[in-house]
């Protein structure tokens, strides 16, 4: 259906104007990406509020630190976090790290209190 509606925008823009919609229609595809993108990262900033009691400021360092200690993309992080909420099973490596960076910011994930 997009493709249809963008076709027909460029048989009926001015000449020249057929590329300025693709760079738009480009534009566009890596807003929506950045959006679902920061939507993720946001859900997954909501868990390690929760489950370790932070602010959102400590939340975003917690997840961009055990990003870069472990050389994780942070949109891959996040989706490892959120499932990991869903499934309580998050890998050894990043599980540590990430209880590590809660300790230093809030609790570690092992305790109840």
């Amino acid at each position: 259906m997009k493709d249809r509606v963008a076709e027909r925008v460029r048989d009926a823009a001015p000449e020249g104007a057929g590329a300025r919609v693709e760079v738009l229609q480009g534009e566009n595809a890596q807003l929506q990406h950045a959006v679902r993108s920061h939507a993720v990262v946001d859900q997954a900033i909501g868990v390690l509020l929760a489950v370790g009691r932070l602010t959102p400021d400590e939340g975003w360092d917690v997840l961009r630190e055990v990003s870069q200690r472990k050389n994780i993309k942070l949109h891959h992080l996040a989706e490892l976090i959120i499932g990991w909420a869903r499934t309580r099973s998050l890998c050894d490596e990043v599980r540590s790290e990430l209880d590590r960076q809660l300790a230093l910011h809030g609790r570690p994930l092992d305790t109840d209190a």
